[in-house]
């Protein structure tokens, strides 16, 4: 899970855990988003905040497509503004609920 606001991540972490799943992260910046993506051997799903700190984090759902991992983007982004190569991924716009967030990554990775 990549997401700068604290207490976004720290609660989705705890749901996340309550419905038992193993979490990695979370990570805040890019540059641990990138590392997590590149280095953990088995990622079931990634939950990823479009803008981690200032920097968009499209180079991090790239390798992550590219290793065949579901993913959801959180963004307060509309779906235009993301690049079209990313169109089918799936999206939680801000604001939004944890429980939202929680049910679209386990949709994305059960592919329902």
């Amino acid at each position: 899970m990549a997401e700068d606001e604290f207490l976004i991540a720290d609660d989705l972490r705890i749901e996340l855990g309550e419905a038992d799943a193993v979490v990695l992260g979370p990570v805040g910046t890019l540059r641990e988003a990138l590392e997590m993506a590149r280095s953990e051997r088995r990622i079931d799903g990634a939950i990823l905040d479009v803008n981690l700190g200032g920097n968009l984090a499209y180079p991090v759902a790239d390798i992550l497509i590219e290793r065949g991992i579901p993913l959801i983007f959180t963004t307060g982004y509309d779906g235009g503004a993301l690049p079209t190569r990313f169109a089918t991924v799936a999206r939680c716009e801000k604001p939004t609920t944890i429980t939202r967030i929680a049910q679209a990554i386990g949709r994305v990775i059960h592919r329902e």
